[in-house]
């Protein structure tokens, strides 16, 4: 009996000698960094030197060094500049920089049979052809391996047929066609103007009315602002001009062989055929100097208002077909594109945290372009560049942040996402257990006018907070913040004392990581007056005219608003990797919740007897709501109350902070769209490029009442208030204390 007692004693000592040392070892590992972390004098004195170190001449040498050449993906010159982006991360002391590559399928022109829109005669003849290339910029005219206009991933094809104009192929574009005027697209094709909505949505709207192709072109009404020289004169678009572009429907999928799979060497891949997306009808882009020849002698219906009508010197008549003696005139596709499996190259660095390694804020943005990117992506992929090499001066002088930040240059997000969509996918279980947050780094600017933000509700205060810390680059506002500016230019319709933000949509890499993963993600860049400029984004958008020179002499000569933009996109990155507690606002999410609700009901209420006829009752959702915003009210009190010297209570606190987005994630998706599983926001179905608030419940409702069974398509409605309601009120849940 002693020796038991003896032996037990010895135990007991040896248990409490371990959980001293492991009591110890938490301590020493988490309490030291969080002294050193917690004063937030010294935090802002080092965010201070990240911006102050920021240059806008660095941001203008590497856009000038990275538009040289075009850099296409899949091309050996996107390769050299993976490869320069990799070796200058590794110069400025990133801890790792490395490439990643995908096999994913693309889509090109075919070098010898040239893409084309012609006019036939009643023999057959070809009367008039549309051009195959654009006319160099000046300083270009010797540069080799310029890609001609094309759209990606168009179908092969020689149709021919009657052309109808179809305004910007919008759905209610359609609607009017064939429901109010009785014009069928079918076995006809369609000329349609870009703008208003992704063209991958026109593509799909084309293929459902029956048409057997569609031209794309660019009216001067959508790409010329008034009193502007077209380019090199001035910023407008050239008539020669045409805007290249994907054409896939993809809804998230990433590479269209491997929809939901990184397309790594072991993937099985669905055969060509069965690619996901991939229209099934010719798709051609022409510039506007074409497209007046085509539209000019067409005939049949005039236009049903002037929301129809373009710029050009034609009477934009409907079709089908031509009119007087041209009568007998058809036209003809001529589309040999090439789809082929190609490599890409992601480029990947890191920065170690100190404190909680395993915690990632990523920060990530575009290299390849459609010709030179002088714009579109490498604004932002300059800018990038220059908040890596300031952090890298961080890093060089002793600092480092408590997360881990992780630079991604994506490949091939012109053909779909696919480089950030492959690389989400195959890092998917890490990144969903171990992500912060996304910062995206496309574009940095689309105009000059004031800053553009679109992100998740959590970001809102962190963004107005950083923003009123920032010069204005405006002028007019020199005295003034970038909140300032802001504030004044564009205020949110909702309430007029804080900036317009906007929901997050797509067309740009952080969609795998917030409508897949459920990862906080925003954008920030500078944008156009909404107000008094009504075309479409910048007039040379995705054309060979998009160059250095451009952005020199018109968009930025002083390379101020793209540093406003480094600034706080760093600013971003560095506060969500380094602050104590993870800077999100959940009552800002719950304010949102209640006005997306609001906004929800109002559009059912339009079809008040129907919502009284098969009992649909928002009265779940509004009170999922309500819940919600009681419990994000008990976190924040409990926030201002947590212990910032132990450990475990802070990061109890910022796990549920970083894992509120994902509570809104169904992994069932939305209906035929399985890869946006975000419940709150997604992708409009009829405008990739524009957010949707329940977009379940909106999809459920569009066009119910030419829904040809009333009961079924209202009880679609109710299923989806249910999935709603549901999501919420789990994600209110994951917000208490204990369960």
């Amino acid at each position: 009996m002693a020796t038991s007692r003896g032996r037990l004693s010895l135990w007991v000592c040896l248990a409490a000698a371990l959980a001293s040392f492991l009591a110890g070892f938490l301590v020493g590992w988490f309490v030291k960094p969080l002294k050193e972390a917690t004063p937030r004098a010294q935090d802002q004195s080092i965010r201070g030197q990240l911006v102050s170190e920021m240059n806008a001449g660095n941001i203008k040498s590497f856009l000038r060094s990275f538009t040289k050449l075009p850099h296409l993906a899949g091309t050996e010159q996107n390769l050299l500049l993976a490869k320069k982006i990799q070796t200058q991360w590794e110069k400025f002391g990133l801890d790792s920089a490395s490439l990643v590559h995908y096999d994913v399928l693309l889509s090109y022109p075919n070098e010898t049979q040239a893409n084309y829109i012609s006019i036939l005669d009643e023999s057959g003849i070809e009367i008039f052809k549309t051009s195959y290339l654009e006319p160099p910029p000046d300083g270009y005219e010797n540069v080799t391996n310029v890609i001609p206009p094309y759209n990606a991933f168009s179908a092969q094809g020689t149709p021919e047929g009657e052309l109808v104009y179809v305004n910007y192929a919008r759905t209610e574009d359609f609607f009017k066609l064939e429901r109010e005027m009785g014009i069928s697209c079918t076995g006809r094709i369609a000329i349609a103007r870009y703008g208003k909505i992704f063209r991958g949505n026109k593509v799909k709207n084309a293929v459902l009315a029956g048409a057997i192709g569609i031209i794309l072109y660019s009216d001067p009404a959508d790409y010329s602002a008034p009193g502007i020289q077209p380019y090199p004169k001035g910023w407008n678009l050239p008539g020669t001009a045409a805007q290249r572009g994907n054409v896939l429907n993809l809804n998230g999928a990433g590479d269209p062989l491997t929809p939901g799979y990184p397309a790594k060497e072991y993937t099985f891949r669905l055969s060509a055929d069965e690619g996901v997306g991939i229209p099934h009808i010719p798709v051609h882009p022409i510039g506007y100097n074409d497209a007046e020849v085509l539209l000019r002698h067409l005939g049949g219906s005039p236009l049903p208002d002037d929301s129809w009508k373009g710029t050009l010197n034609v009477p934009y008549n409907i079709g089908p077909g031509f009119m007087g003696n041209n009568s007998f005139r058809k036209v003809r596709m001529h589309v040999h594109n090439i789809n082929k499996v190609t490599r890409i190259y992601n480029v990947i660095g890191t920065i170690r945290g100190s404190v909680e390694p395993d915690r990632y804020v990523i920060l990530g943005g575009h290299r390849d372009s459609w010709v030179f990117g002088g714009i579109d992506p490498t604004t932002g992929t300059a800018v990038l560049q220059e908040i890596a090499r300031c952090f890298g001066k961080l890093i060089s002088i002793g600092w480092r942040p408590r997360r881990t930040i992780i630079f991604a240059s994506w490949d091939a997000e012109e053909f779909g996402l696919l480089g950030s969509t492959e690389w989400a996918e195959e890092n998917a279980k890490v990144l969903q257990e171990r992500s912060i947050a996304y910062i995206n780094s496309d574009s940095s600017i689309e105009g000059n006018y004031t800053l553009r933000v679109d992100c998740t509700p959590l970001l809102y205060q962190l963004v107005y907070q950083l923003a009123k810390e920032i010069s204005s680059p405006d002028d007019g506002f020199e005295s003034k913040s970038l909140y300032e500016s802001w504030l004044e230019k564009d205020p949110s319709p909702e309430n007029k004392d804080f900036p317009r933000i906007n929901k997050l949509g797509s067309g740009s890499d952080f969609e795998a990581y917030f409508q897949r993963l459920g990862i906080a993600s925003g954008r920030v860049r500078y944008t156009k007056n909404r107000k008094t400029d009504k075309y479409s984004n910048y007039p040379v958008y995705h054309t060979i005219y998009e160059t250095f020179e451009l952005v020199e002499q018109f968009y930025d000569p002083t390379f101020k608003k793209q540093l406003s933009v480094a600034q706080l996109r760093g600013a971003l990155v560095y506060e969500l990797a380094d602050s104590t507690i993870i800077p999100f606002n959940i009552q800002d999410y719950a304010k949102a919740l209640r006005s997306y609700a609001a906004s929800i009901f109002n559009v059912a209420k339009k079809h008040d007897q129907q919502l009284r006829e098969y009992e649909v009752s928002f009265e779940y959702l509004f009170s999922a709501v309500k819940n919600f915003s009681e419990a994000a009210s008990d976190f924040h009190r409990r926030l201002t109350q947590v212990d910032l010297t132990d450990p475990l209570a802070v990061r109890m606190m910022n796990d549920q902070l970083m894992l509120l987005e994902r509570a809104f994630i169904d992994p069932l998706g939305l209906p035929g769209r399985q890869f946006y599983r975000h419940i709150i926001f997604a992708p409009s179905s009829h405008n990739k490029y524009a957010g949707e608030s329940f977009p379940g419940i909106y999809d459920a409702m569009f066009d119910i009442a030419n829904k040809a069974d009333p009961h079924l398509a209202w009880t679609e409605v109710k299923k989806h208030i249910s999935i709603a309601a549901f999501t919420i009120q789990a994600a209110a849940g994951t917000l208490k204390e204990v369960i």
